[in-house]
C-alpha cells in the first residue's frame, strides 16, 4: 500500500471543507472553543462507526465478489477526483449559522453527510483492501483514519478560533493546492 498517498487522501478529505467542518467551523465562532470541541467529538465517534461498518461490509463483498474490489477502487477515484474539482471550484465564504452545535447534533451529522458516507465507503476497499483482509491491519486502519478525521476536525476548531478571516481572504489558493494534493493521492492510488 502506498502509505503517503493514503494519508494525504484521508487528511485532505477530512480536512476540506464540508458539512461537518463548516458547521465546526460556524459553532466556534458562534458558541465558542468548547462547544466546538463538543461537536468534534459526536463527529468523530460516528466517523468510527462509519469506519468500522465500511470495513466489515467491503471486506464481506470483497471476499463474495472478488471483482467488487476493483469497480470500488475505480469508484473511489472517480469520488476523489470529483472532490479535487469542487474543491477547485469552492466558495465557502457565506458560512453557515448552526445553532445545535452539540454532541449529538455532531453526531448526526456524519450519517447524513453525503461527503462523509462516500468517503468511509470508499477509503477502505481502495486502499487498505487490495493488500490487507486481516482483522489488526483493518482495525489499525480504522484507527488511523478516525484519528486522521480527528484531529483534521480540532484544526477546524482552531481555524474557527483564529484563522477565519486570513483563511477567506486567500480561500482560491488554498482550495487550489487541495484539489492538486488530492488528484496526485487519486493517481498514486493506481501505482
Amino acid at each position: 500500500m502506498n502509505i503517503t498517498s493514503f494519508l494525504l487522501y484521508c487528511f485532505i478529505i477530512t480536512v476540506t471543507p464540508g458539512p461537518t467542518n463548516i458547521v465546526i467551523l460556524s459553532t466556534t465562532n458562534h458558541y465558542g472553543f468548547k462547544r466546538g470541541l463538543k461537536y468534534t467529538y459526536g463527529s468523530t465517534i460516528a466517523f468510527f462507526i462509519l469506519l468500522v461498518l465500511s470495513a466489515l461490509f467491503n471486506t464481506v463483498l470483497a471476499l463474495w465478489i472478488p471483482k467488487i474490489l476493483l469497480l470500488m477502487q475505480m469508484v473511489g477515484t472517480a469520488y476523489m477526483l470529483y472532490l479535487a474539482y469542487q474543491i477547485y471550484k469552492m466558495d465557502t465564504a457565506g458560512g453557515n449559522n448552526n445553532k445545535t452545535g452539540d454532541f449529538s447534533s455532531g453526531f448526526m451529522m456524519q450519517f447524513l453527510n453525503p461527503k462523509v458516507l462516500l468517503f468511509t465507503f470508499t477509503v477502505i476497499p481502495s486502499f487498505v483492501l487490495p493488500y490487507y483482509d486481516a482483522f489488526l491491519p483493518l482495525s489499525l486502519s480504522v484507527l488511523v483514519i478516525t484519528s486522521i478525521g480527528f484531529i483534521s476536525f480540532l484544526l477546524w476548531v482552531l481555524v474557527g478560533t483564529v484563522f477565519q478571516q486570513f483563511l477567506q481572504n486567500h480561500q482560491k489558493i488554498a482550495n487550489t493546492i487541495m484539489a492538486i494534493c488530492l488528484i496526485y493521492a487519486a493517481v498514486m492510488m493506481w501505482f
